[in-house]
């Protein structure tokens, strides 16, 4: 049986009471990283830092390595640091790396409180299982997210009544990115939107990791541009990434996919599995021995109401696979550009036969299957 595994581990060693070395390691059934660098225990300031690919995905993936180095000289200490991390090391190099990055430096700062306590006769030891517990936990990919615009209050309908009719269609973008509130996207909002309605698409969804928007922020960006933008989620799940709509929940970290559904389908939303197999036919297809008929018998395919089956962040192969499995499944098929700059937008869309006017219209059209994923840019298969 197809599984999905996530190993991380975060080591500090103190080399001198004015040297913290951390090292950190992620690996799953599509990535391998790892990281290792030094903070100065006089001010707390990142003096080297190196990373490394053990595993990926797209030759793109190992030029986020040179950008590593913008985080040398930032202090741990600083009001600030995460959202610091997450802008120089998350959107010029690697989400992931930045994250680890993280995940290692929470355990510096409490390897240092921990020695300090220690110096100060509180008989802590430096195996405290405080030390432990930082080694293990995962963070939210958007951890300053509580300073950024459009958190959601409740779920509403907004009206669209401009649109009449759809004669040739009606092509949204159902999996975008946009910064600051996902932190591994360089574009703003504005930006993305413009160029949707630029290149002719009929609207775009916010699908920005684990970040609800306000549905007033969301009108607000419809009446400024005069185009359809509806608000989702791509949340992270054990089994891997979901893109959801209608979900009114601030869920951070990860979640258990069956958690999930079952909160989508208390509010009669949807949910499809983002690029379900990003990786597998790279790496470890021949090693999982992954053909259609395993790959459609994963339990998650028994939770998920749709299947992303176009996705500019896979390969040609992956993308031509996924959509043979949701084929057997006789899923809901989707298509998205998960743009994470404002030129990938439109890359891949899915297209519905019928004018969507808000959250409720698409659910109920991604319900119908009357979406079809669309190479709305016409890039090369």
């Amino acid at each position: 049986m197809l599984t999905f595994m996530r190993n991380k581990l975060v080591d500090v060693e103190i080399t001198d009471r004015d040297a913290y070395v951390a090292y950190g390691f992620l690996d799953d059934h599509i990535y391998s990283l790892e990281t290792t660098f030094q903070v100065n225990g006089a001010d707390m300031t990142i003096q080297w830092l190196k990373g490394h690919w053990n595993r990926y995905t797209t030759p793109d993936c190992p030029l986020a390595e040179k950008p590593l180095q913008g985080a040398v000289g930032l202090c741990l200490t600083d009001e600030g640091f995460s959202e610091s991390v997450h802008k120089i090391v998350g959107r010029k190099a690697c989400r992931h790396f930045a994250n680890l990055i993280l995940e290692c430096c929470d355990a510096i700062v409490k390897a240092r409180e921990m020695l300090e306590k220690k110096e100060k006769g509180t008989q802590k030891s430096l195996k405290d299982p405080v030390l432990s517990d930082s080694c293990v936990h995962e963070k939210s990919a958007c951890p300053e997210k509580e300073t950024l615009p459009g958190r959601i209050k409740k779920n509403v309908r907004i009206p669209f009544e401009q649109l009449k009719d759809a004669p040739d269609g009606f092509t949204i973008d159902l999996h975008v990115h946009t910064s600051p509130a996902s932190p591994c996207a360089s574009s703003s909002v504005d930006e993305v939107i413009s160029e949707a309605k630029r290149i002719g698409l009929n609207g775009i969804c916010l699908t920005d990791h684990n970040y609800q928007w306000d549905p007033e922020n969301i009108q607000k960006l419809r009446d400024k541009h005069q185009f359809l933008v509806l608000g989702g989620n791509e949340i992270t799940t054990v089994q891997g990434d979901m893109v959801t709509f209608g979900l009114d929940e601030d869920i951070q970290g990860i979640i258990a996919l069956k958690d999930l559904t079952e909160k989508i389908e208390a509010v009669d939303g949807f949910v499809i599995a983002a690029h379900p197999f990003r990786g597998f036919l790279v790496v470890s297809g021949d090693k999982l021995n992954l053909d259609i008929e395993k790959a459609a018998a994963r339990p998650m395919f028994t939770l998920v109401n749709g299947v992303e089956t176009l996705n500019s962040k896979v390969t040609v192969d992956e993308n031509r696979f996924c959509g043979q499995v949701a084929k057997v499944l006789k899923l809901p098929v989707t298509g998205g550009s998960d743009a994470h700059v404002a030129v990938e937008v439109g890359l891949y869309a899915t297209r519905f036969s019928k004018i969507i006017r808000n959250e409720e219209e698409l659910i109920s059209a991604l319900k119908s299957g009357d979406g079809v994923p669309v190479n709305y840019r016409n890039i090369q298969q």
